[in-house]
């Protein structure tokens, strides 16, 4: 039991790093526009601190940390050039060192989505008893 809680530890930080190596890769001039959008994106929801799902909600709360982040990892992975992404991977390593990045501005997205999706579930539930 514990080698497989040690291996997913590993793994864990492997994808830290990953996300983190698409972070620089997102930033380096000759990583096309396309790859930079997607890329913005699951690095974005990698770093917020807030899930788009919950993690309180049973069994989906992970399903996005579990599913949805190493999904959009591998489609980012795929649409930066190798070079730029093995160059970016090399200097991940040494930052990650430094401390986990976080971004706050993707939490605030998170937020607005779901007061977003509270509104339209409360004016949905309005009209219904109307």
């Amino acid at each position: 039991m514990a080698a497989i809680l040690e291996s997913w530890k590993r793994r864990a930080r492997q994808l830290k790093t990953e996300v983190y190596a698409l972070f620089l890769a997102y930033k380096h001039p000759r990583t096309p526009w396309y790859a930079r959008i997607f890329t913005a994106v699951v690095v974005a929801y990698a770093f917020s601190p807030i899930d788009l799902i919950p993690d309180f909600i049973p069994v989906l709360g992970y399903l996005d940390d579990l599913v949805l982040v190493p999904l959009g990892v591998i489609l980012a992975i795929r649409m930066v050039p190798k070079d730029v992404m093995e160059q970016s991977r090399l200097q991940a390593r040494v930052e990650m060192t430094q401390g986990k990045p976080v971004s706050n501005l993707a939490a605030l997205v998170i937020v607005l989505m779901w007061i977003g999706l509270a509104i339209l579930v409360g004016w949905l539930v309005y009209q219904a008893l109307k």
